[in-house]
């Protein structure tokens, strides 16, 4: 689907949704909510009808632009062509008296052609319905056709027509909203199902409505029985609502509200009960209270103040634990939405902690996460939630809990991303913490929350270009390299993060890069296999940006090191040796001679090559190139099946080329070093498959 569609879809979508309330709206059994439906039905259907006229003509009085009479605009241009030639009246002036008097006629017969287009507009619509209970479905299109020239705006001859084309996804998207306002789930739901065998890639949006589905059949069946139970007189019911009716009084003392809300919370236990604080309006009732609100507001509060706050925040904990319904009519008012990502960062400790538990709860599903995601302000949560990395270890804790189920959903991702150059102070921010003092499960969640977050190359590309960014991941290891026992997780997840901002070209700077290897390096001396495998993962990426660094690198040990991870090392530790090999090999005489020495035969290189990993095969491929520059070694193999696994390699068909490319290198220096695997590549006919890599290495 392309940008273009996608938009139109969305904005249909939107325009089914508003379609959708009205029609709930006006099946309401409250007479206020009805006739103000009503009015904005009419108020939808004008308006339409005015858009469909607007652009025949336009005209100005006094400088403002006003649409004149229609049957005005057709008289004056009757009377342009008359005279053979046409013109814009830039300016008319006519007496108030007359001028009101023509909108009034132009309004009567506007209304009576309408009259008479809608009973044409019916009478097509019947024929196009006898059509299509007779199986005609063009005829039936056509008929459905006529009457909207007759008269755009009614609807059903849309939907009826839409019906004849069993594709339509819109007409499944309009019965599916329409079905779900007049309470028939089963039939709506078939309506989305329906979208899904037609265009799987709707997916997303299929899940959503059917998940609206659910979340109002269940809401209704809560009601109902919320219902009942008042009906019966059950104390709790009746004191449910009697409580609501008290805190509803204006201007009470603010410990009035707080006692008031203490103990409704206490009453509140069931699903009955939280569906009754919905039905009684108790968030509004609550939430739109002056006194309350002032509490919330001051920003330096005193302990009564302090108390109004965390007894309401204590009390939607209490009506919308498990309840889904009523954690949509909370956070999709768009004052609690602001309201409960601001009180996060209260200087209230009890106030944040109360707001933590309550997003907390919210985020345990899947449609809580989403109206978290939808509906508050995310930047502001997410600065709230690093924030809580200097608190101890179980608020710490929680908050990152919170925020590992956002980042795990797409929708967070995607925000992540477009969002980036905004929140990224926070995430560095978080890169400065002192290991000392802040919790450090509490901050490995928090950087591995970001390690995979940057996963995505757009969001790599972004941290990676910030050089502060960069800087502090450098700063937060040094300090963490004080005590490598102590903070063995944190270097562990810090490197993950590290390895993924290393895939980005080019890097930060070259000094970065040669500073990152130079920690690398040293923690190559930790007895740590987790930090040993990691710390090789980034050097692997980093050592090629300098000559200097790999200077040192040999220096240190490195080749040593290395050969002893290729002996003892799983699959992941040996795809980074051996690239670190290949580098050190591809530019020093010494780190050549040294990986002889280490392994006279090259027998562990060689067993690389019959991997089934194919980067691990190319980089192996390129160090034995790169070793048989070393006088007797090409001698030495002459017993060994290596020219014939070189030659296969060259020649097959693995989607790296890099394969086929240091291969074929590798067989070239394997026979100019030693003439007699020349002749045995001749008897091979390898010559023509050596040519063949040629194109690769050419194109490289």
């Amino acid at each position: 689907m392309d940008a273009d569609q996608e938009k139109d879809l969305q904005k249909f979508l939107k325009n089914v949704d508003e379609i959708t309330n009205l029609i709930q709206e006006m099946n309401s059994d409250d007479p206020v909510v009805q006739q103000n439906a009503v009015l904005e039905t009419e108020k939808r259907l004008l308006l339409m009808e005015e858009d469909q006229e607007e652009d025949e003509c336009r005209t100005t009085l006094n400088k403002t632009v006003i649409s004149p009479p229609q049957t005005a605009v057709k008289s004056a241009e009757e009377v342009n062509s008359v005279f053979g030639f046409s013109f814009l009246i830039s300016e008319i002036t006519l007496p108030s008296e007359a001028f009101l008097a023509s909108v009034e006629m132009d309004a009567k017969e506007r209304a009576k052609r309408r009259r008479e287009n809608k009973v044409l507009a019916d009478a097509l619509k019947d024929k196009g319905n006898e059509a299509f209970a007779e199986g005609n479905y063009e005829t039936a299109i056509l008929h459905y056709s006529e009457g909207l020239e007759k008269l755009k705006d009614v609807k059903v001859l849309y939907t009826n027509r839409a019906q004849c084309d069993e594709k339509c996804t819109k007409a499944y998207f309009h019965m599916g909203k329409a079905n779900l306002a007049l309470k028939n789930y089963s039939v709506s739901r078939e309506c989305y199902k329906k979208i899904l065998e037609i265009n799987p890639k709707l997916q997303t949006q299929v899940k959503d409505y059917l998940n609206q589905v659910d979340l109002q059949e269940k809401a209704d069946l809560q009601e109902k029985e919320a219902h009942e139970l008042l009906d019966s007189g059950k104390n709790t019911a009746v004191n449910t609502k009697n409580l609501l009716e008290t805190l509803s009084k204006p201007d009470q003392i603010p410990l009035f509200y707080a006692g008031g809300i203490e103990i409704l919370t206490e009453m509140i236990k069931e699903c009955t009960e939280q569906t009754l604080f919905r039905m009684h309006d108790g968030f509004s009732i609550i939430s739109d209270n002056e006194v309350i609100r002032r509490c919330f507001s001051t920003a330096g509060k005193d302990a009564i103040e302090e108390t109004v706050c965390v007894s309401v925040l204590k009390l939607w904990q209490a009506v919308c634990c498990g309840n889904e319904e009523n954690q949509r009519v909370l956070v999709m008012h768009p004052d609690r939405a602001r309201l409960l990502a601001t009180l996060l960062s209260s200087k209230v400790l009890a106030i944040r902690q109360q707001s933590l538990a309550l997003l907390l709860q919210l985020a345990q599903t899947e449609s809580g996460r989403s109206l978290i995601i939808s509906h508050l302000d995310l930047t502001r949560l997410l600065e709230a939630l690093v924030s809580f990395l200097d608190f101890s270890d179980k608020e710490a804790n929680t908050a990152m809990g919170l925020f590992t189920d956002l980042a795990l959903e797409e929708r967070f991702q995607v925000w992540f991303q477009a969002n980036l150059p905004g929140v990224l102070p926070a995430v560095t921010g978080v890169l400065k913490t002192d290991p000392k003092v802040s919790s450090s499960s509490a901050l490995c969640q928090c950087i591995a929350i970001m390690g995979n977050l940057s996963a995505e190359p757009a969001t790599r590309r972004h941290m990676a270009a910030c050089e502060e960014f960069g800087d502090g991941c450098l700063s937060l290891l040094a300090r963490c390299e004080e005590n490598v026992d102590l903070f063995r997780e944190v270097i562990y997840t810090l490197l993950g993060l590290m390895m993924n901002l290393c895939l980005q070209a080019p890097f930060v700077s070259e000094v970065w890069a040669v500073e990152v290897s130079r920690r690398c390096l040293s923690l190559l001396n930790s007895q740590d296999g987790g930090i040993l495998t990691r710390a090789a993962g980034v050097l692997s990426r980093t050592l090629s940006s300098s000559l200097k660094i790999v200077e040192e690198a040999l220096q240190a040990g490195v080749v040593k090191k290395m050969m002893k991870f290729l002996k003892t090392g799983g699959e992941t530790a040996s795809r980074y040796a051996v690239k670190i090999l290949a580098i050190c090999t591809n530019s020093y005489h010494e780190a050549r001679e040294e990986v002889i020495r280490l392994d006279k035969k090259l027998s562990i290189m060689m067993k690389l090559l019959s991997s089934e990993d194919e980067i691990l095969v190319g980089n192996a491929a390129l160090c034995l190139g790169n070793c048989m520059e070393v006088p007797n070694v090409a001698s030495s193999l002459l017993k060994t099946d290596l020219l014939q696994v070189l030659l296969r390699l060259a020649g097959s068909d693995t989607q790296k080329t890099a394969v086929q490319v240091n291969a074929g290198i590798a067989l070239g220096k394997l026979c100019t070093a030693e003439p007699r695997f020349a002749a045995q590549l001749r008897k091979l006919h390898g010559l023509e498959i050596l040519n063949s890599t040629m194109k690769y290495i050419s194109d490289s």
